[in-house]
């Protein structure tokens, strides 16, 4: 995989994190680039009609040879391999990661909030931990990135339920979707029971926002040069946040994900703000 097409898997793969990695010092870019080459091709065998079970395996195969021998061959495991090394990732990070996307070809359902958060950690949370490596950031911090891959990755939930719906997956927690009394979160289900679905989705989003503001420490620790990325992918974050709450039947009709204006323009914003701090 050469530099251009592992920036158009992560183009292809977040439009979000793309056009947000776009205000990173080049140096910078580039290692979340190769972060995340990574991480969507392991995502892809797993999120493919049909699965690619078996060329998962032989993906987790060649990362751990890549791991004993110094390379296997294949750029998206060379690159991240170096990068690992370069920034002291550690190896249950990169475990965990591979478990999460492993679990994704058998599991279709997380009982309650335990089970979502104990997927979140090896989806979304080591990748933050990875990213914070990345900007330097003191170890200090780690909890806070933690925090913010987790809120990151539950609107990705919130947002997908469609999508997700259609590949038999639900990542939210099946007791409290019960708990206000509906049978799913089909489409069917929620337009029957629209109150009932809007209560259930706001409280999901006070959950996102409740972490998010956990998370914020970090992000104003972020040097001024760094912060401008993360802060706007941020925004865009909460600004799907809002869009959810309001509208909780939208994420059914349309895709709610910012147009690349609107994150060069929240950039912008954001980097006159760093720079007046």
């Amino acid at each position: 995989m050469t530099p251009n097409s592992a920036e158009a898997l992560f183009r292809k793969s977040s439009a979000t994190f793309f056009s947000s990695s776009l205000f990173f010092p080049p140096e910078t870019r580039k290692k979340v680039t190769t972060l995340y080459a990574f991480v969507r091709t392991a995502d892809d065998f797993v999120d493919a009609t049909p699965q690619q079970a078996e060329e998962f395996q032989r993906f987790c195969d060649r990362y751990r040879a890549a791991v004993r021998e110094g390379g296997c061959g294949f750029p998206p495991i060379d690159d991240f391999c170096c990068l690992a090394r370069e920034h002291a990732f550690e190896q249950e990070w990169v475990d965990a990661f591979l478990a999460a996307m492993a679990q994704d070809l058998w599991k279709r359902t997380y009982a309650d909030l335990s089970e979502t958060e104990a997927y979140m950690y090896g989806s979304a949370e080591v990748v933050g931990m990875m990213m914070a490596r990345i900007l330097e950031l003191p170890d200090r911090l780690l909890p806070e990135a933690r925090l913010l891959g987790r809120s990151f990755q539950y609107i990705n939930f919130l947002r997908d339920i469609a999508e997700d719906e259609e590949r038999g997956r639900c990542y939210l927690p099946q007791d409290e979707i019960l708990r206000w009394g509906l049978r799913s979160l089909s489409l069917e289900e929620a337009e029957s029971k629209p109150e009932a679905f809007r209560a259930f989705m706001r409280t999901q989003v006070d959950r996102y926002r409740a972490w998010r503001r956990e998370a914020q420490p970090g992000i104003d620790a972020i040097p001024s040069a760094l912060r401008v990325a993360i802060l706007t992918a941020a925004d865009m974050y909460d600004r799907t946040a809002r869009a959810i709450e309001a509208e909780p039947l939208a994420v059914y009709r349309r895709r709610l994900k910012p147009k690349r204006l609107t994150v060069a323009l929240a950039a912008v914003k954001n980097g006159i703000k760093v720079k007046w701090l």
